[in-house]
């Protein structure tokens, strides 16, 4: 088993679960997060004052797959994510240890 986490721009986010739907995740988990990375943010202006904002807004996705379908999870979140742009985001994939569904007990593969 698998935890993909996912940091993505914001009007990205229902393009991404359209296709994690379609590779077979089942479920998922969403935060709005704010952060930067080789962009180090942006400049605006506001009132005729410019102004540095340092943390940009993005979406954080996580949830955990079997094995099988890591790849085609993390492929469908590239193409519908990807603008070709600076800062469209990253994706990790982290093992998973153990699961276990709260309700029934069930483990591992069977609590995803």
């Amino acid at each position: 088993m698998k935890w993909i986490m996912a940091i993505i721009k914001p009007f990205k986010l229902e393009e991404v679960r359209e296709a994690l739907a379609a590779s077979g995740v089942e479920g998922l988990t969403v935060s709005e997060v704010k952060g930067y990375g080789r962009q180090r943010g942006q400049t605006e202006i506001y009132r005729g004052a410019e102004y540095a904002v340092n943390f940009l807004p993005k979406v954080k996705i996580e949830f955990a797959v079997r094995d099988e379908i890591v790849e085609p999870a993390v492929e469908a979140i590239r193409q519908a994510a990807g603008t070709g742009r600076i800062g469209d985001g990253k994706i990790f994939v982290l093992e998973v240890a153990k699961a276990v569904r709260i309700r029934t007990g069930e483990l591992d593969a069977q609590a995803i």
